[in-house]
């Protein structure tokens, strides 16, 4: 029994009309109120109460339909409920959306939950994949007449659920370094050779052929077929893994499928299957699912693509976008050659109307004119020397000759030496009749010393500028009798 049926049942019969429009598209005129029908407002209209008062003109609008729905669903009982989850979102704190498939049908309904609800969700950390018994009563969100069950309360069944077993496999391999960035092999920049692991005639394999060739027209398939679900899904696709690696023809395996349940992509997390994967020497990409679909294959696979297509697309280059990279290069290389070009045509033009190489004897003439310049320079310097040599000769001998003794004797003076050759200062200093020497200008008197007297201080003789404390003597000496003359 549907739901339409189930609010019918608050009121036998009914005239069996369809609604509809009336010809042309225009809304019905609203007709007068039947005799003996009950009416209700909804809105701006008063509509029939019940369904089997319906007509073709007096139709209910989708939300009151919507809202008699939700009024009946809201009378069912709240019930026990068991089932696995196929998918949850616990993005939002304090809400919980998670679809519970049937343990055995393929039947699945939608489940919400808010507050106490979702915080047990979140405490029991639930998963897709776990089985659970939860209580909740038949919900409708009236926006799009959605059936839901709104949760109340929720418990997990064991601990040995497929998802429990499948992240203690993950733990395990991890451990193992199955799944180290450092053991990831890139994928090759040009394949020539794809070896394919699909479904036979499945979406996947059209999807991984068609969009390869689109990109890439030369790559050639070398396809295994392998179950890719059920009990022999994981030894088919061991076995054309290992097959496709020892073929030193394939450059690159890709395994595809096109996504499913959680139940359905069991096999791609088989122990045997991320064995054989971490362990391929070709380059390996996994296309299991979609976006949310994770399977631990993914996990060993050297690059993980989301679809088919975004596998072929990672594998093989584009080939318009390569013969663009290509024309950028020649337009590159085709610059570059024609501005090198242009600087050595500038560079020998230059040197074409450089005078220094149309007429060489130039490149002479600066140095020839600083040569000029350093030769009258030198000359001007030694000329210079020569003069401040000759000064200085000059002066050294005017002082020379203003200290010399001649220029006194010159003068008129005399130096008295006593016999032994000292200068005589004191008459005192010899006695009468000593052998004297007197040294003039021109020569020397040889004289005896008959007497003799004191003249005026030292410090006297020496303000009139007088030589007496050298021990010369002005003109003949009194009481001395000269000789003559050496």
């Amino acid at each position: 029994m549907n739901l339409s049926d189930i609010i019918a049942a608050g009121g036998a019969g009914g005239d069996g009309a369809a609604g509809g429009a009336t010809p042309g598209g225009r809304e019905p005129e609203a007709p007068q109120q039947r005799a003996g029908i009950r009416y209700d407002h909804w809105g701006r209209r008063e509509v029939p109460m019940y369904a089997h008062d319906t007509t073709r003109d007096e139709p209910w609008p989708v939300g009151l339909v919507s809202y008699k729905y939700a009024v009946t669903v809201q009378k069912w009982p709240a019930s026990w409920v068991i089932g696995q989850i196929g998918e949850i979102s616990m993005r939002r704190a304090g809400s919980v959306y998670m679809t519970l498939r049937d343990l055995d049908e393929d039947v699945s309904v939608n489940v919400v939950g808010f507050g106490e609800f979702a915080h047990a969700c979140a405490d029991l950390q639930l998963r897709q994949g776990d089985k659970i018994v939860m209580y909740g009563k038949p919900d409708i969100w009236q926006k799009e007449t959605r059936l839901s069950i709104k949760g109340m309360e929720v418990y997990r069944l064991g601990e040995g659920d497929l998802a429990a077993r499948i992240e203690q496999l993950r733990r395990k391999l991890k451990g193992e370094g199955l799944f180290d960035a450092e053991s990831k092999v890139p994928l090759p920049e040009f394949p020539r050779c794809i070896g394919l692991i699909c479904a036979p005639q499945s979406r996947a394999e059209t999807d991984v052929e068609k969009n390869a060739l689109l990109r890439w027209p030369v790559i050639r398939f070398k396809k295994r077929y392998a179950k890719v679900q059920g009990p022999e899904c994981p030894q088919q696709v061991t076995a054309a893994i290992r097959e496709l690696d020892a073929d030193p023809d394939v450059d690159v395996i890709i395994v595809a499928r096109g996504g499913g349940s959680f139940e359905d992509l069991l096999g791609f997390s088989d122990e045997g299957v991320v064995r054989a994967t971490a362990a391929c020497r070709t380059p390996i990409v996994s296309a299991i699912g979609h976006e949310d679909d994770w399977t631990l294959i993914e996990l060993a696979a050297d690059y993980r693509a989301t679809t088919p297509t975004g596998a072929a697309m990672a594998v093989v280059p584009d080939v318009n976008e390569q013969w663009d990279t290509i024309a950028a290069a020649r337009h590159s290389i085709d610059v570059i050659m024609e501005r090198i070009v242009r600087v050595q045509e500038t560079t020998l033009d230059g040197y074409l109307h450089n005078p220094l190489l149309t007429n060489p004897a130039t490149m002479l003439d600066p140095m020839e004119a600083q040569l000029h310049m350093d030769r009258e320079r030198l000359g001007n310097a030694m000329l210079r020397l020569v003069d401040w040599g000759q000064g200085a000769i000059e002066q050294n001998k005017a002082t020379l000759r203003a200290l010399s003794p001649q220029s006194t004797l010159e003068r008129g003076y005399a130096i008295v030496q006593s016999h032994d050759g000292h200068v005589v200062q004191d008459p005192d200093d010899v006695p009468d009749g000593s052998e004297l020497t007197l040294v003039v200008s021109r020569g020397t008197i040889r004289a005896t010393k008959t007497g003799g007297r004191h003249t005026a201080p030292a410090a006297q003789a020496s303000a009139t500028g007088d030589p007496a404390e050298d021990g010369s003597a002005g003109g003949p000496t009194e009481d001395s009798s000269a000789e003559d003359g050496e």
